[in-house]
């Protein structure tokens, strides 16, 4: 949506320059369409511009998301008393978030991967190894590994497939993966999330904190964080159950905000509105950060034609990363696994909403196609799992 607007509308900065900063940003912590934002309100007004830009795409979907979170609580849909119909409804929305994030999966894919080398005449080899690095951050985000080995496994290996270090380029694969691997053979064994919310301290302290390291620890936007807050969340000293967790991010896709807007739910729910403020403030800060800080240096750094590869090999593993996102969110819609057995029971009509919604979101390009679709998904939710 930036891109449409401000670059091909607009005309603020030239396609190849937005891309390699969204490179840029995306081989940063925090959510990169609001660091895009900040750094395109930089370019038009400097620091306060950019201040200004960053709270105009932030705060409409906070104080939307604080109403949102207060009358779901207010009616007892938290404690699970909301009526089945509300309650079908919002399964069919959350069939049909799942379905919006496999379309963004696909659009950031095919904006970025084929995308390679093509500015600079490099051969058909380097789209290969751009896909092979697409596919170590899938395999790391898959098996629970650090998001960090995939993205600096792919920026240094692209690197050195663009000149002509195949073998190199190779070497820096298999390092990736063996660092992916024994990162997760080291971890302790991970239990199914189930929330223990009635005994959980839930502290401001703690709130600000999942906020914090959701923004730090998230490459690649929304995407990547919804596992972040999720295990958080929803684990075992976690404040709310696998099924509020959707009924945020639900709620996050049909309002008119950045997905990521869903943390204030997830605050709201564990402190009120003090506990939704420290969330997403905590979410959004590195955003700010980043962009009113470093901005000098990361437009000297986007500026450099020698970094391009490994940028171009940062964005190729966040993409996997987000698809391996978009494959445990469909996995867990069907029910297939402990974590969202309550799906089970509709398991089918779910994946067919989710995949109806994931098809009417790739053809449909208005603007307003995103809300309309998942309003119709809440009717259809209706329809088929109202009991």
């Amino acid at each position: 949506e930036l891109r449409r607007e401000l670059v091909d509308r607009e005309g603020w900065v030239d396609a190849d320059r937005f891309r390699r900063a969204l490179a840029v940003y995306q081989a940063l912590p925090g959510p990169e369409a609001h660091e895009l934002c900040c750094w395109l309100g930089m370019i038009a007004g400097g620091r306060a511009g950019a201040l200004a830009a960053g709270l105009g795409f932030m705060l409409p979907g906070l104080v939307l998301m604080l109403g949102a979170s207060w009358l779901y609580v207010s009616l007892g849909t938290e404690s699970g008393i909301g009526t089945d119909l509300a309650r079908a409804a919002f399964a069919g929305v959350q069939a049909a978030v799942v379905g919006l994030v496999l379309v963004a999966t696909i659009r950031l894919t095919r904006s970025i991967v084929p995308q390679v080398g093509r500015e600079s005449g490099q051969p058909r080899s380097l789209r290969a190894w751009a896909w092979c690095f697409a596919a170590l951050g899938a395999f790391t985000q898959s098996i629970g590994a650090p998001f960090w080995i995939a993205l600096l496994a792919g920026g240094i290996g692209l690197s050195l497939a663009s000149r002509r270090r195949a073998t190199a380029a190779g070497v820096a694969l298999l390092i990736g993966l063996a660092c992916a691997a024994s990162f997760r053979s080291a971890l302790p064994t991970v239990h199914e999330p189930q929330s223990q919310h009635g005994e959980a301290q839930v502290t401001p302290t703690r709130l600000f904190a999942v906020g914090l390291t959701g923004g730090l620890v998230t490459f690649g936007g929304a995407y990547t964080a919804i596992p972040v807050v999720r295990d958080a969340a929803t684990g075992t000293h976690g404040w709310i159950d696998e099924s509020q967790f959707l009924d945020g991010l639900a709620i996050g896709g049909v309002l008119p905000a950045p997905l990521v807007i869903f943390v204030t739910f997830v605050g709201y729910l564990g402190g009120g509105l003090s506990g939704a403020l420290l969330m997403t403030l905590g979410m959004f800060l590195p955003a700010f950060s980043f962009t009113l800080i470093g901005h000098e240096f990361f437009e000297r750094l986007v500026a450099r034609k020698a970094i391009h590869a490994f940028l171009d090999g940062v964005a190729c593993a966040v993409c996997g990363v987000i698809a391996a996102t978009a494959v445990v969110l469909f996995v867990e819609l069907a029910g297939l696994t402990n974590a969202n057995a309550a799906a089970k029971p509709h398991a089918a009509g779910l994946v067919a909403v989710a995949l109806v919604a994931s098809v009417a979101l790739q053809r449909l390009r208005f603007r307003f196609a995103v809300p309309l679709v998942l309003v119709v998904a809440a009717l259809a939710g209706m329809l088929l799992f109202a009991e």
